[in-house]
């Protein structure tokens, strides 16, 4: 007899719904009540039968609806992860129902398949979300094994321009600009100008092909971190990188590039000569203004002082008189205030004359003054010159009993940023390409593959040297033995120059002509694949006779 679990009572009544026995006493449903033991000997059915009902709520749940509950619950939780709305978080759920028909899923893949539904759904949609940043939320994969599930979802569901667009970097750059808890501290203007000033760096790293064929992360984050040193914002680049996913190393690389490009572009200045990678972030103000007077500039037979352009000396005024180094020593007629002082240096700013404390020149002041691209260079040679005897003697601790601060305040120049350029706006890759900007620069990976051939081809040429000496002794020249011995290397605490010895790709590229390779696919540098081809022989079956004759 059946006792009641709660009150031991041992009247029940039978529930129509979950064929349960609940007790008439107290109401409590007695649960595994209809468990039917199946009698039927060796050959008849064996274990045991639960009957299938509900839960008691009146809702009934299956395996595929469990399944789809779980997956719709597991798309929410990625999509505020990554920080998606909800309209972007639907669209990710539309598709992953569109994909697998409504079946959805569960396991390790199925949160692979959703990160790419959710990079292609906002790809689709022409806003950047990287896929670096997908990969750290989902975790357990890599971008590799993402990328192969994206190609998979975008054959499928066949997409194509202009309904899945390129990935936009100046999208990316925005979002990152905007999210970034390094900037959290901005004002309104100041981040506006950051933007445009980034996205204008950023298009010209399209002209120069800094960004082709290459991870747009770290040139978002080297973008970043130049702007912000330009405005005065204090962020390193290793946090930047951190920050958005990106390596450290391949960041400071781009970094390292888009200076070098524009130092390049300074040299059309008048003391370009003396721009280098170290201090062409002193000038950048310079440079860029250049840049964007160059692009509004419209072409006319004749040529000002700097490639054709309007150029504003009052900011290299106001940036000799701002900097530590020329203001110790160096002194402009406004900061006199009597005339006896005025006329004491007026033959050494003679060039510094004009209304109202602006030096705008353009074509027609440029006869008037006389002022010349020599006349520039060499005024700014004698400030570096008198500046390096300052430093050398006394320094810049006191200049005119007032104490300087030393380095230079970007953010304290005059408004050297104007954003008004068409560079400044999104532009299509067409149109990037015919502006100019003083600079057309050939991709770098073009440039490093031509040095690379350039440096095989030397390798070739002395390996066929060492090859013809030993195989043909009478014909090599006397005295003439520095290339043949083989990484005869003394062990030293300096680094061995390279080019003295014979290492690992003299060896290899030897051992293919010895093969009979093609010099001009030894050029290519696949020497993986020209070894397991013509010297281990992988996947061809040689004949026994050609063996035996070996």
């Amino acid at each position: 007899m059946p006792v009641c679990s709660n009150c031991r009572g041992k009247t029940f009544v039978r529930d129509d719904v979950t064929e349960n026995l609940s007790c008439s006493t107290c109401g409590k449903l007695q649960e595994y009540d209809n468990y039917v033991h199946q009698y039927g000997g060796v050959s008849g059915p064996t274990g045991t039968f639960v009957s299938v009902g509900t839960t008691g709520s009146g809702n009934v749940y299956s395996y595929k609806e469990t399944k789809v509950y779980e997956a719709l619950k597991f798309i929410e939780s990625m999509s505020l992860r990554l920080g998606l709305s909800t309209a972007e978080a639907d669209a990710v759920k539309a598709m992953a129902r569109e994909v697998t028909v409504g079946e959805y899923g569960q396991g390790n893949w199925f949160n692979i398949f959703v990160g790419a539904c959710a990079y292609v759904a906002m790809r689709r949609d022409n806003k950047s979300l990287p896929i670096a940043e997908v990969v750290s939320v989902i975790g357990g994969t890599d971008v590799y094994e993402l990328g192969r599930m994206i190609m998979r979802i975008v054959n499928f569901l066949d997409l194509k321009k202009p309904e899945f667009p390129e990935f936009d970097i100046v999208n990316l750059f925005e979002r990152t600009l905007r999210n970034s808890y390094s900037f959290e501290g901005i004002e309104g203007d100041k981040r506006e100008r950051m933007r445009k000033q980034g996205i204008f760096l950023l298009n010209c790293a399209k002209k120069w092909f800094l960004t082709t064929g290459r991870r747009p992360l770290p040139m978002v984050a080297a973008v970043l971190a130049l702007v912000a040193e330009l405005n005065g914002v204090g962020v390193r680049i290793e946090d930047l990188a951190k920050e958005i996913h990106a390596v450290v190393h391949t960041c400071k690389l781009r970094y390292r590039e888009l200076l070098e490009a524009l130092v390049k572009v300074a040299q059309a200045l008048p003391w370009g000569k003396d721009v280098t990678v170290k201090n062409v972030i002193k000038n950048a103000p310079f440079v860029i203004q250049y840049m964007e007077r160059k692009l509004m500039s419209e072409p006319s037979g004749k040529k000002d002082l700097v490639g054709g352009i309007c150029l504003d000396l009052g900011d290299v005024r106001e940036y000799l008189r701002n900097d530590s180094g020329y203001a110790s020593d160096f002194c402009f007629e406004d900061d006199f205030d009597t005339e006896m002082d005025k006329l004491k240096l007026s033959h050494e700013s003679r060039y510094f004359e004009v209304e109202d404390g602006g030096c705008k020149l353009g074509v027609e002041e440029m006869d008037a003054l006389k002022l010349s691209h020599e006349c520039l260079s060499m005024i700014y040679s004698k400030f570096s010159d008198e500046v390096d005897n300052v430093k050398s003697s006394k320094g810049f601790e006191e200049v005119r009993g007032t104490k300087k601060r030393r380095g230079f305040a970007l953010h304290a120049c005059a408004e050297w940023w104007n954003g008004q350029s068409e560079m400044s706006k999104r532009l299509l890759l067409k149109e990037i390409l015919e502006k100019d900007v003083g600079l057309d620069a050939i991709p770098p990976s073009f440039v490093n593959g031509c040095v690379a051939v350039k440096r095989r081809k030397e390798k070739i040429n002395a390996a066929k040297q060492r090859i013809d000496r030993i195989m043909c002794p009478s014909n090599a020249r006397s005295g003439d033995s520095s290339d043949i011995c083989i990484s005869e290397e003394v062990h030293t605490r300096k680094k061995r120059k390279r080019g003295r010895g014979i290492d690992w790709e003299d060896l290899i590229i030897e051992t293919l002509l010895l093969h009979k390779v093609k010099e001009e696919e030894i050029e290519k540098g696949w020497y993986s694949v020209l070894l397991e081809l013509y010297v281990f022989n992988s996947g061809v079956v040689i004949p026994q006779s050609e063996t035996l004759s070996k």
